[in-house]
């Protein structure tokens, strides 16, 4: 992901479930992703103060939720912005 789009996950995770991160684990994240939804929201989670062994498995899962949706959203667009590279008529061939 995208440091941007990172940032605009966050943003989102604040706003709509309350984890507010710290500026140096935000910053930590949108520099240095986890490849994982799991991973990603452990590491969430773990900024947040929480252990996420122990954490609320709803709650848990909700976030993993939005992690993912982002990831596929990213993943998404890179493919698409591949494709209109190499896209005939842009002078690759």
């Amino acid at each position: 992901m995208k440091p941007t789009e990172v940032r605009a996950l966050l943003d989102k995770l604040c706003i709509e479930l309350g984890f507010c991160l710290p500026p140096l684990a935000k910053h930590q994240l949108e520099q240095a992703p986890p490849d994982e939804a799991d991973e990603f929201a452990r590491a969430v989670f773990t900024a947040e103060g929480l252990d996420p062994e122990s954490a609320d498995l709803h709650l848990f899962r909700q976030v993993r939720r939005y992690i993912a949706e982002a990831m596929t959203r990213s993943t998404i667009e890179a493919e698409n912005e591949m494709k209109m590279r190499l896209s005939p008529g842009d002078g690759t061939r």
